[in-house]
């Protein structure tokens, strides 16, 4: 059987965790900062854990680097 194909966007944009989880940059950092308050723009620093839904979407997309 030939080997599945890994999406290249995805391999740049997540990360898995030790336990599995997945890790991806937080959105809403790039542009038109001038609007949200200091709270907001602190909050998004560094990346955080996806949700299960979309867990298993960027599985999919990565099939062997679980």
């Amino acid at each position: 059987m030939p080997k599945m194909k890994t999406k290249s966007g995805a391999k740049k944009r997540f990360r898995f965790t030790a336990s599995g989880l997945v890790k991806a940059g937080v959105s809403g950092k790039r542009h038109r900062l001038s609007s949200h308050n200091a709270k907001y723009i602190r909050q998004q620093r560094g990346t955080k854990v996806l949700q299960k839904g979309d867990e298993g979407l960027v599985k999919w997309y990565m099939p062997y680097n679980r």
